[in-house]
């Protein structure tokens, strides 16, 4: 066996989760659930939404605010009951415009002037006057009070406005909005966008009880039938990322040493798709280090999409992946390499949907240790929905553990979850 080829089945038998790490792991998951529902601190942080889901019986007219990048979306929907709805009008902005001359993204800015902004663009849309129900779906750390009342904790994703930790973040939003003559539209209901993710799927088959979001992050929510606080029906966000019993690499402790929060959302860095192109390189790394490939050494200069351009090409010799390589990063990779940096691809991609299988198999452990009901997982992101191969690793690591009650949960895809999910939290509410 020459060397690239030990290498390699060094890093398969690195990354390899069988079948009873899958159920070590969602075991662990299970625990973790059991003990903070108990009321002890875990690595899950299981906040509350506050939330149900919907009978999908809901019907009306609500605003729905989708906050979670360096763009706001705001739609009006149309809930018509049995599971219909219509976007009626969908428009995007975003927070910054170096060609319009504005930036809303940075420490200058203070959270009044960004909602002022957002209530202008909200304006623009000449809604009426008639009362309207708004949901926002607020993808950042938030300490939540109620439905309707959450405490900015941090920023992140590029956006790092000074002065709002600690504010109500839909009390800044009525404020605004009421400053603008706009005081008939009434934000309702704050959630996030897994939980969003849910709440669309829900509408549409009240079978679904998790829902997920699998991209650039990643998450779990789920339906927990008697909730600590009320002891009634409410969905809890688990902040899934932060679980931090799943086994690593070597390359996994590397990637979170240099990480900007060491020690802290281990599961997500290990499964996510931000980090995924960010594992390959570590590895591919550790291989030039040895003479067997040649270097590449920017952090975070291969993303998941490199991953899946590799495992998606079926050319004789790799001829894609070759030229990837050596369009992107200048380098010359030899046919028996591009075969090993392919094998290398799909078992990094392949850990990732195994574990987040096991993550969700520790839901269902916990909500039905005997799988006697119907369960739906919902789940939207780029890597679940264009990762070649990964929603197929996802439903096969669910049957090896299920086997013949395998049936009883199904997965579907639920895309652009956040938008509707936050007009049906409103309506909900309503």
């Amino acid at each position: 066996m020459d060397q690239l080829s030990r290498f390699l089945q060094d890093a398969a038998a690195a990354f390899a989760i069988d079948r009873a790490g899958v159920g070590r792991m969602a075991d662990g998951i299970t625990a973790e659930i059991r003990r903070a529902i108990a009321g002890n601190r875990t690595s899950l942080a299981m906040l509350p939404s506050f939330l149900d889901r919907p009978a999908g019986t809901e019907q009306g007219r609500f605003l729905a605010l989708d906050f979670g990048g360096t763009n706001v979306r705001l739609l009006l929907v149309e809930l018509r009951g049995s599971g219909k709805f219509e976007i009626l009008v969908q428009r995007n902005w975003p927070l910054r415009d170096g060609a319009a001359g504005y930036d809303y993204t940075t420490r200058e800015i203070r959270g009044e002037q960004l909602f002022g902004f957002i209530a202008d663009r909200i304006a623009e849309l000449g809604l009426g006057r008639s009362g309207l129900k708004l949901g926002h779906t607020f993808s950042y750390g938030c300490r939540q009070y109620s439905v309707n009342r959450a405490e900015l904790i941090l920023w992140g994703k590029e956006i790092n406005i000074s002065g709002m930790e600690g504010q109500d973040i839909n009390g800044l939003l009525a404020d605004a909005l009421a400053g603008r003559g706009l005081g008939h539209i009434i934000p309702v209901a704050l959630l996030n966008d897994t939980v969003a993710t849910l709440l669309a799927a829900a509408y549409q088959d009240s079978c679904t009880d998790i829902a997920s979001v699998c991209g650039t992050g990643h998450n779990i929510c789920y339906r927990e039938k008697f909730s600590p606080l009320t002891g009634r029906p409410m969905i809890l966000n688990m902040e899934s990322g932060g679980f931090d019993r799943a086994p690593a690499t070597v390359y996994d402790r590397l990637l979170d040493e240099v990480s900007e929060q060491p020690g802290s959302q281990k599961l997500e860095k290990q499964v996510a798709g931000h980090y995924l192109g960010e594992i390959f390189r570590l590895v591919y790394q550790a291989g030039a280090d040895r003479g067997l490939l040649p270097a590449l050494e920017e952090r975070y200069a291969l993303r998941s999409e490199a991953l899946g351009l590799m495992l998606a090409d079926d050319s004789p010799a790799g001829q894609v992946t070759g030229r990837f390589f050596a369009e992107t990063y200048g380098l010359t990779v030899q046919p028996e390499q591009i075969q090993a940096l392919r094998r290398l691809a799909g078992l990094i991609v392949c850990r990732s949907a195994r574990l987040v299988a096991a993550a969700y198999l520790g839901v269902l452990r916990h909500l039905d240790p005997d799988l006697t009901q119907q369960h739906m997982i919902a789940i939207d992101g780029s890597l679940y929905e264009k990762m070649p191969g990964y929603a197929g690793l996802i439903r096969q690591t669910l049957e090896e553990q299920l086997e013949d009650r395998a049936g009883q949960t199904g997965i579907r895809l639920v895309k652009d979850g956040s938008g509707l999910g936050a007009a049906i939290a409103a309506a909900t509410v309503s």
